[in-house]
């Protein structure tokens, strides 16, 4: 009894001394000192979550202050802001509701906790309808008011921070929706640092191999980095001294997300990993008109000591992002012959960098100011707003359309009057074109790009000068979706295809059931995955399209196949593997014992009866893997680091399994490997000696190709696991005309 008194007397301690800490952060800032009412919605919040405790065990209080001091000190916001995140899981938690909130703390605290409720739980549900109308909630209360997507966002950092006490799987699903959606989120609202910081908390938990890796090696190569630092800065720093500023030299180096992802999308080796330092220079403008020229100032100083590279100068200072993000980059060459990064940023644009345009946008001491930025913002909530109004029928879709949008790569591009348009990195003629109208979009037959004819799928560059043509007689298709980038044109195509689709579809319907009426063929779900199946199509809607548009022709051979004694299981009536089956429900026997809380063990009997390896990744053992319950409540086996499982963990989580290898040496895996060098004689001879003779591995196909002294080959081989692939890799390596070996 005793001891449970120190311990609770302990955790009060620990409880009040996180409240003062908060406050301690609060009070640092600039923000009008309401002490009070932050207080008044820590005693409230306390007593409502009293003795309940997280999965790490300590009081549920410990998770609101966390969030609350996120909010106040990484994002910058004020004392509404933190009292919401104070408040954020009482109406959900507890019997508090949103009208107790209101009577006691005001409406504007009352209709952010709302927003917050509304989207509580994380963003998916148990279904895909269920996962797209969360997402929905979320981004129409971000359009609303946009703290609330802020302090969501904040939620979710602390819950990656402690993300340790959750189970695998939901661990596997926490980190992708993570990475897939709120990183994304962060980014376009300017919140760099957290923005960082969640994608190398999702890399830790999805790739803890290969996170530490990374980590050991910045560790031991932080002296040689420190060295070049200093000896590349030393000149700069007398330069700036001798113009007479007030300024900060800091030393960035590239995060371990950043570096994977670099490795993973360039196939090199950390050692080859080049721009892992860069240097940031802050500076305290003398006056606040003189920002932007004395960055030019600043950049001209640099260039009289090192040699600028003429194509790497990037100019977010006169444009900035639609983030708020501004900073001039140059890329300079040290003496030791690297490029090395240097940015140029004023205190101003450094505050927005880290924490966001967001926290000061529209409420900061009240302010209503309207920079370029925020103009850029509003837009973008506009668009948001926009694809709400018709969102995509698929969960996956909505999410992918939805995706489109959070990446914040900008060119900028002029009307044929001059006015200033900001689009993504990467938009054509047919982007434009919807920015304008979705009438002009959808009848657009070309552009003059600086008075030159171009076609629809022309992409943009900055500068670009844009008119559209248009034609009453153009008429969007299919391959559109494939010219359009921008979530706005791809929406808006979706939606007259659907139109057009829907009269099709009910077509093809009566057609259909005509035929199956004449010929006295059953109206069940095994007759529509059979006729599925012959007519190469993945599920009714696309057959009666199909059907209704003309392109199959339901005749004579159909009865056959259908009126012949049904032979075959169920199980064989469906593809599984990285393929989308239809969307019939299915249940085999063995599915639904599933216990989605244990790890799956897979054996050499089990990948043959129970489970299937995926194609789009083809993990083998040693890979690190999960598993994912598909439409039909099998198990497939993905890599944690193919590029589908993000898209699964994200808008299916509830699915996902933790997984484990526990097979022989005995099965064998096919496994791709791709080899260049110089095309000497006998390299190809040495390459299949090392597969055949020295290792006993078995070749099942060969690709080679030649090209200016080049040589090129892919090889199918199989293996019994990884350590099979890393000692033919490395020994293929060591031939002496080969210069780069992976596994595809």
């Amino acid at each position: 009894m005793e001891d449970d008194l120190v311990k609770q007397q302990m955790e009060d301690k620990m409880v009040e001394e996180e409240f003062q800490s908060l406050l301690d952060s609060y009070l640092s800032t600039k923000h009008r000192k309401k002490v009070e009412i932050i207080t008044k919605a820590f005693n409230f919040a306390k007593h409502a979550h009293k003795g309940v405790r997280r999965l790490s065990g300590e009081p549920y209080i410990m998770h609101p202050l966390a969030v609350a001091k996120i909010v106040s000190s990484e994002i910058g916001l004020g004392s509404t802001s933190i009292c919401s995140a104070l408040l954020h899981d009482v109406v959900e938690d507890t019997d508090y509701t949103v009208e107790d909130i209101e009577n006691m703390f005001g409406a504007k605290i009352a209709q952010i906790v709302d927003g917050l409720t509304k989207i509580s739980g994380g963003i998916f549900g148990d279904h895909a309808s269920a996962q797209a109308e969360n997402f929905k909630k979320l981004l129409l209360t971000m359009s609303d008011d946009i703290r609330v997507i802020l302090i969501k966002i904040a939620d979710r950092l602390h819950n990656m921070r402690t993300l340790g006490a959750q189970a695998p799987n939901k661990r596997y699903k926490i980190a992708g929706e993570t990475l897939y959606i709120y990183a994304p989120l962060a980014n376009r609202l300017g919140l760099n640092k957290i923005k960082s910081e969640l994608e190398d908390l999702s890399f830790r938990y999805e790739h803890p191999d290969e996170y530490k890796a990374i980590v050991n090696k910045l560790a031991d190569t932080q002296t040689e980095r420190n060295t070049i630092f200093d000896s590349f800065t030393a000149p700069i720093r007398k330069q700036l001294d001798a113009m007479g500023l007030s300024y900060e030299i800091i030393q960035r180096v590239k995060t371990p997300y950043s570096i994977w992802r670099k490795m993973q999308t360039k196939n090199i080796p950390f050692e080859e990993v080049y721009d892992i330092l860069a240097v940031r220079i802050v500076f305290t403008p003398k006056e606040p008109a003189a920002e932007l020229n004395e960055c030019f100032d600043i950049y001209v100083g640099l260039c009289k000591i090192y040699s600028s590279h003429p194509d790497r100068l990037r100019d977010w200072v006169s444009h900035p992002k639609a983030n708020g993000y501004q900073a001039l980059h140059v890329t300079l060459m040290s003496p030791k012959g690297e490029w090395i990064e240097v940015q140029i940023r004023s205190q101003r644009m450094n505050e927005i960098a880290e924490k966001g345009l967001a926290a000061h946008w529209k409420y900061k001491d009240g302010e209503k100011t309207e920079t370029t930025a925020e103009v850029e913002l509003d837009k973008w909530l506009t668009t948001i707003k926009e694809i709400l109004d018709d969102p995509q029928p698929d969960a996956m879709d909505f999410l992918d359309t939805i995706k489109l949008n959070l990446f914040a790569s900008e060119i900028f591009v002029f009307t044929p009057k001059g006015e200033l348009r900001t689009m993504p990195a990467g938009s054509t003629t047919l982007d434009f074109a919807f920015t304008i109208h979705t009438f002009v979009g959808s009848h657009c037959i070309g552009a003059k790009v600086n008075h030159k004819l171009v076609p629809i799928n022309h992409k943009l560059q900055s500068g670009d000068q844009v008119e559209i043509l248009t034609s009453k007689s153009a008429h969007p298709t299919r391959e559109w979706l494939s010219y359009a980038t921008t979530a706005k044109a791809t929406t808006k195509i979706l939606a007259i295809l659907r139109r057009e689709e829907r009269e099709t579809s009910r077509r093809g319907e009566e057609k259909f059931f005509a035929f199956l009426q004449n010929n006295s063929i059953p109206r069940d779900s095994v007759t529509i995955e059979k006729l599925c199946k012959l007519h190469d199509c993945q599920k009714l809607e696309q057959l009666l399209i199909a059907i209704g548009e003309g392109k199959v022709q339901l005749g004579p051979s159909d009865v056959s196949q259908l009126k012949e004694k049904k032979t075959q299981s169920w199980r064989r009536l469906f593809s599984f593997g990285n393929k989308t089956v239809p969307s019939l429900p299915f249940f085999d026997d063995h599915a639904e014992q599933i216990d989605r809380k244990k790890t799956v063990m897979l054996t050499d009997e089990s990948i043959r009866s129970r489970y299937t390896l995926a194609e789009c990744c083809r993990p083998i053992p040693g890979d690190a893997i999960m598993g994912y319950i598909d439409d039909n409540n099998h198990v497939v086996i993905h890599k944690v680091k193919c590029p589908r499982t993000q898209i699964l963990k994200s808008a299916h989580g509830n699915r996902v399994l933790s997984a484990e290898w526990d097979t022989s040496d005995i099965a064998e895996f096919p496994v791709d490997i791709n080899i260049k060098g110089i095309d000497n004689k006998g390299l190809l001879l040495g390459v299949t000696k090392i597969i055949s003779e020295m290792h006993d591995i078995n070749i099942s196909k060969l690709n080679v190709e030649c090209e200016n002294g080049l040589f090129d080959c892919n090889v199918q081989v199989n293996v019994h696991n990884t350590k099979d692939v890393k000692n033919l890799v490395s020994a293929i390596g060591k031939l002496p005309d080969v210069k780069e070996v992976s596994r595809v």
